[in-house]
């Protein structure tokens, strides 16, 4: 719910991950893969969870805005939660690879609905305390970050390997649904009651766990393959068991050292060093430039259903575009396309600092939307093949992690400039970040760095 409404569901790109192993081979597959039904289950889970999301999303800034909280304030609050999301995901997910799975998701799923139930039931009585929000916020965002750190694997235990790709896209579908009609409907649900929308993120979390925990499958991560006579569960980095080895490495240490290389690589390959200033730049203008149009026309929450139709359009453009871009794709090198959509993006932004119509916002953004799914499929294709395979889980973690940076800070730079400036102030700001990575990714281009030149 944390997540700005718009942005990208996790699960299903989590879910392709999943497939791939930590040596960058195929994930094995589990020994009995479960039935249909729960793939099926699992999409409604999945399904439900990111409606939920994007219908609370929306409306949470336009009611904090109607409480006579600043921009600032509610700034801080949203990337203070989705920043505490960073925190505790490693330690879910080392949970759910040693067979927590199940759990970790229905009691993660359970716990975001206790919180937003509990801002739902505020907002009705009419006694909305900020610290309590505040609260249930980060505890949802902490919720929700273990509950799609655990969910990574879930593919790959309930489909064989060959229905990986058609899982996935369905889930990926089942997002992109929910970025199109979860604005709006939260938008409707706030003009009839402003606790409303919180009320549904609420039973969303309560349907993803039911949904999950009907689910026969386990879902455990079949055990991989040792070649040497004695096999253990937790080998340790000299060849021992963790408890004969001495003290265990800490949990902290671990994931540093998972993280960092996939880190050192990103920055000493151009080409992976660009995609990292590229996804985690462009990401928190697109941030800054939601909160900025929010703030904007949020502040009497008259216009939150008009905002949410807006938004939902651009969703439709995104998914217009992602469905697009693979035939695109093919016709398109990094070089050429990565150049021409980052200057087309800058006076799309100085767009969006200019006017005050509503229909203006959905068309821009909805632009944007289009342009962005194009390119993000070219740059993770040509980042997945100048990748080794070992590096492969590691890279991928070093790049979402930065994105997800840029995003917790977003809102946080964005609600300090709407207070000192204006919100106007802040969409001409993000016109000129787009601007000079526009800049910075054509002398990549030209140097050579990028395959392929730019015309």
């Amino acid at each position: 719910m944390a997540a700005a409404a718009g942005g990208q569901g996790e699960s299903g790109d989590s879910a392709a991950l999943s497939t791939v192993g930590e040596d960058g081979s195929a994930a094995a597959t589990p020994s009995r893969p479960a039935s249909g039904g729960d793939v099926r289950l699992y999409w409604w889970a999945n399904t439900t969870d990111a409606l939920g999301t994007q219908i609370s999303g929306l409306v949470l800034p336009v009611f904090l805005l109607s409480l006579g909280q600043s921009p600032a304030a509610i700034g801080l609050i949203t990337g203070a939660s989705l920043g505490a999301g960073l925190l505790l995901a490693p330690y879910a997910a080392v949970l759910a690879d040693r067979g927590a799975r199940k759990r970790v998701m229905v009691w993660s799923a359970t716990v975001s609905a206790m919180a937003m139930g509990s801002v739902a039931a505020a907002a009705a009585l009419g006694h909305v305390v900020w610290a309590h929000v505040l609260t249930a916020l980060v505890v949802e965002r902490f919720a929700t970050s273990c509950q799609e750190a655990a969910a990574s694997g879930t593919v790959a235990a309930v489909a064989p390997r060959a229905d990986y790709p058609r899982v996935v896209s369905r889930l990926q579908a089942g997002e992109q649904g929910a970025l199109v009609a979860g604005p709006v409907l939260g938008g409707w649900l706030y003009q009839w009651f402003r606790w409303l929308p919180f009320l549904a993120d609420a039973v969303s979390y309560l349907v993803a766990a039911v949904c999950v925990r009907r689910m026969r499958s386990k879902l455990t991560p079949a055990p991989a393959p040792v070649s040497g006579p004695d096999p253990s569960p937790d080998p340790s980095p000299d060849g021992g068991t963790e408890a004969s080895a001495g003290p265990p490495r800490t949990a902290w240490r671990a994931t540093a050292t998972e993280v960092g290389a996939g880190l050192r690589l990103a920055l000493d390959t151009p080409f992976l060093r660009l995609v990292l200033l590229w996804t985690t730049a462009v990401g928190g203008a697109l941030g800054g430039l939601y909160y900025s149009v929010v703030f904007r026309v949020g502040g009497d929450g008259t216009h939150a259903s008009a905002l949410g139709l807006a938004l939902s359009c651009a969703g439709g453009a995104g998914l217009v575009g992602s469905l697009a871009a693979p035939r695109l794709a093919r016709g398109l090198s990094p070089a050429a396309g990565l150049v021409t959509v980052s200057w087309l993006m800058v006076p799309i932004a100085a767009g969006l600092a200019l006017t005050d119509r509503l229909w203006a916002y959905g068309v821009l953004f909805g632009a944007l939307s289009l342009l962005t799914a194009v390119v993000t499929v070219v740059l993770q294709a040509h980042a997945v093949a100048v990748t080794p395979p070992h590096l492969q889980a590691r890279t991928g973690t070093a790049l979402a992690t930065a994105a997800g940076a840029a995003a917790a800070l977003a809102p946080i730079v964005a609600g300090a400039c709407a207070d000192g400036f204006g919100p106007a102030a802040t969409s001409a700001g993000c016109a000129v970040l787009l601007a000079a990575v526009a800049a910075r990714t054509t002398r990549a281009a030209l140097a050579g760095s990028l395959p392929g030149r730019a015309a």
